[in-house]
């Protein structure tokens, strides 16, 4: 697919980039060669995008989880660049924003060039989790007042995901590659998803980028550089740190030989950043908590998966078979079930 044509003429060089096709509210992101350099284009999309599933459908509401300008709102008035920017976490710089006929945006943003986080290893998302801990910190007790921002990200986006009852735990597919065990801990934290999302709702509140994980995430000369803040706003202390654990396995994008490095560089260093702000059993708590709040739904839609009629309803960064996907899934899995548990 290539740019549209009243911004991209059609012998410039322009790459699709991976990216979730299936949000309403992202209309496109190529790297484009303009002027004689690497740049990224970026649509934002207003609501009314064609085959787009309901529960990734973009809003009109600006506290909505998936507000369709949020991001383009967030470089143009520099939340992006300055959120967690005295703890050396930089964002792509905005070069022009476009505002399209068709009521859409066009963000022309830094092509950052540097390691992906897909290729990081453990010490430096170790590195990176001690500074978002101390962006994090400065965030404590801080409202920012921006009208933008995602009102109750982690409980809107974690209950609109697509279950229905019934779930099929005992599956054969599941029954292969989960064991008895996990099943019966996922279950248990499906039930009580309510009774997880409440318990996120006492943690200490910070500004969260709700999205953190290796594909937004580019180590270059400068440091780490945070991409796409679509979902950016005030959200529970521990959830990005926790997202950016499991995520970095549940997609099949990182070897799972590294989780439990990962599990104990970016809590460790999580823990460092935030230097006392808030006591180690607490931040241990919160990662574990909102690993579990933002991952309840996962098994059940998964299972679901396995006794409908298949339809586009996956993202394209994981590209592997059902059983394979289950079989990769089982570890990361096992770690919400275990954080589950300890904070019963």
């Amino acid at each position: 697919m290539h740019p549209p044509g009243d911004l991209v003429g059609r012998q410039s060089e322009a790459e699709l980039l991976t990216h979730n096709s299936l949000n309403g509210a992202t209309g496109g992101i190529w790297r484009v060669n303009r002027d004689g350099r690497n740049t990224i284009l970026k649509i934002a999309a207003p609501p009314g995008r064609s085959g787009v599933p309901a529960h990734w459908a973009a809003s009109t509401d600006q506290g909505h989880w998936n507000y369709w300008q949020r991001e383009a709102l967030a470089y143009r008035d520099g939340l992006a660049e300055t959120a967690y920017s005295a703890a050396g976490i930089r964002a792509p710089a905005l070069l022009e924003w476009t505002d399209r006929p068709d009521g859409s945006v066009a963000l022309w943003l830094e092509h950052v060039d540097g390691v992906p986080g897909t290729a990081a290893t453990p010490a430096t998302l170790g590195d990176f989790a001690e500074r978002l801990g101390a962006g994090h910190a400065f965030w404590l007790g801080r409202r920012p007042t921006e009208p933008w921002l995602s009102r109750d990200w982690l409980r809107d986006y974690t209950t609109t995901r697509p279950v229905t009852e019934p779930i099929p735990w005992d599956h054969p597919t599941a029954a292969s590659t989960w064991p008895h065990d996990l099943r019966t801990s996922l279950r248990e934290l499906w039930l009580r998803r309510y009774d997880v999302l409440r318990a996120t709702d006492e943690l200490p509140r910070t500004l969260c980028h709700h999205d953190v994980w290796p594909t937004n995430l580019i180590v270059d000369d400068s440091g780490p550089v945070l991409l796409d803040w679509s979902f950016v706003g005030p959200g529970p202390l521990g959830e990005d740190a926790a997202n950016l654990i499991l995520d970095t396995f549940f997609d099949g994008l990182v070897d799972l030989v590294l989780i439990d490095e990962v599990v104990e560089l970016v809590t460790t260093g999580y823990l460092r950043g935030l230097a006392g702000a808030v006591d180690a059993a607490t931040v241990r708590r919160a990662i574990q908590l909102t690993g579990a709040a933002k991952y309840f739904w996962l098994a059940p839609f998964m299972l679901n998966h396995l006794t409908t009629t298949p339809t586009k309803t996956r993202q394209t960064y994981d590209l592997r078979n059902t059983v394979t996907m289950f079989t990769g899934r089982r570890r990361p899995l096992e770690l919400v079930a275990t954080w589950f548990a300890k904070t019963r």
